[in-house]
């Protein structure tokens, strides 16, 4: 079998071209946006299968340089710790406090349910984060990072296994948040209660965007950069106390203790708009790159006891949105639509968390709240409570 080797700049050149060609195919297959599939996933599987298929008929092996891809990976989770502002946080209110604290909850469920089903498959428990809340909760991004730290840790096939059921799980939580709110309202007869000014005022303000400005450009690389390098002193003091953490870790806390001085002090900017979108594409070249090196032949082995803890997953989430996320909320109109949209990102992703809360509110009315307090914990705060909660169990289980 022929073996190509690329270089680090052949390989993210190679990233690119497979990100694109996701791109294309999004931009023309309805279902793909349908599920909120993103552009990366679907290109770097098609390679992965591509890749498959050369090792099978023993024709060719791509080798990539994966060197830019863990800097991709720090780049953008040092720009989710940049978004952990506990201001905005406690703007947010009572609610958005409420329904942390209940996607923390369901994140730690996630690995619970995830490690006892290895205790009855006789895997290794980390296998079981693999398919709990780093693939569920943390989707593609999470799963990417944490994949291969817990194959060095000992969970073979743990990486393959994240990327697979993340990819589960976005399919799985844009299909059951709808039904799922749909089954509270229809059942307990709940209304809409209407557009809230307040409310409505609040997520404008939320979703304002500033005018992009190349001098923020050039601010936020500079703060990301700075923060990655002070990372790595933090990192370097957690692992000489003993404690497992990924790489990133050190980044993203002191890219959240950058944006808090911030918030607090006044005395400098963050530019959150220009920070967001060098985020973003760090992200679209790392989960290209990290799909690319999916190998699809190693699931084999795992298919019956992978599917059964992924089902397990979808029943633990529809029970968890219906009877702690809509009490817990409130047990209202609004707490269905959460619901829906916790089932979304709870299992997938943020985006569609709001595809599903669309769905719902498209057929039973409006509910400003709850687009208010979805995206604020989905997009900005649960990423860097998960963080820490699967390091947590990394620590006691490794």
């Amino acid at each position: 079998m022929r073996i190509i080797e690329l270089d680090m700049v052949q390989s993210i050149a190679l990233g690119v071209l497979v990100l694109l060609i996701g791109k294309y195919l999004v931009d023309r297959i309805s279902i793909l946006r349908k599920y909120c599939i993103p552009e990366p996933v679907v290109g770097g599987t098609l390679f992965a299968i591509f890749a498959l298929i050369c090792r099978q008929f023993n024709i060719l092996e791509i080798q990539l340089d994966t060197t830019l891809q863990g800097f991709m990976m720090t780049v953008f989770f040092c720009s989710v710790g940049f978004s952990a502002s506990f201001q905005l946080l406690k703007r947010g209110g009572v609610k958005v406090g409420i329904f942390t604290a209940c996607a923390v909850g369901l994140v730690v469920l996630q690995n619970v349910v995830g490690v006892a089903w290895t205790k009855v498959f006789d895997l290794n428990p980390l296998l079981g984060l693999a398919t709990g809340s780093i693939p569920m909760t943390g989707g593609h991004g999470t799963s990417a990072a944490f994949g291969p730290d817990l194959v060095n840790l000992g969970a073979t096939n743990a990486n393959t296994v994240a990327l697979a059921a993340a990819t589960f799980g976005l399919i799985s939580g844009s299909m059951l948040g709808g039904p799922t709110a749909n089954r509270l309202i229809t059942k307990l007869g709940l209304k809409s209660s209407g557009n809230d000014a307040k409310t409505e005022a609040a997520i404008t303000e939320l979703n304002e965007e500033e005018p992009l400005e190349a001098s923020n450009f050039s601010t936020a690389t500079f703060q990301i950069l700075i923060a990655m390098g002070l990372g790595t002193i933090v990192s370097k003091w957690i692992a000489n106390a003993g404690i497992t953490l990924p790489g990133y870790i050190g980044a993203m806390l002191v890219g959240a203790v950058i944006r808090n001085l911030s918030d607090t002090t006044g005395k400098f900017k963050v530019p959150m708009a220009e920070l967001d979108i060098l985020g973003g594409i760090a992200l679209q070249l790392f989960l290209s790159m990290a799909l690319m090196g999916l190998k699809l032949w190693e699931l084999a082995d795992l298919a019956i006891p992978l599917v059964i803890m992924l089902i397990s997953q979808v029943v633990l989430m529809y029970l968890y949105a219906t009877y702690v996320t809509f009490r817990a909320c409130g047990g209202d109109y609004d707490a269905a639509v959460l619901a829906a949209g916790h089932c979304g990102f709870g299992l997938g992703a943020t985006p569609n968390g709001i595809a599903n809360m669309t769905s719902v509110v498209n057929k039973f009315g409006p509910s400003p709240t709850a687009f208010f307090v979805m995206p604020l914990v989905g997009a900005l705060f649960i990423d860097f409570f998960n963080a820490g909660v699967i390091s947590f169990f990394i620590n006691i289980l490794a």
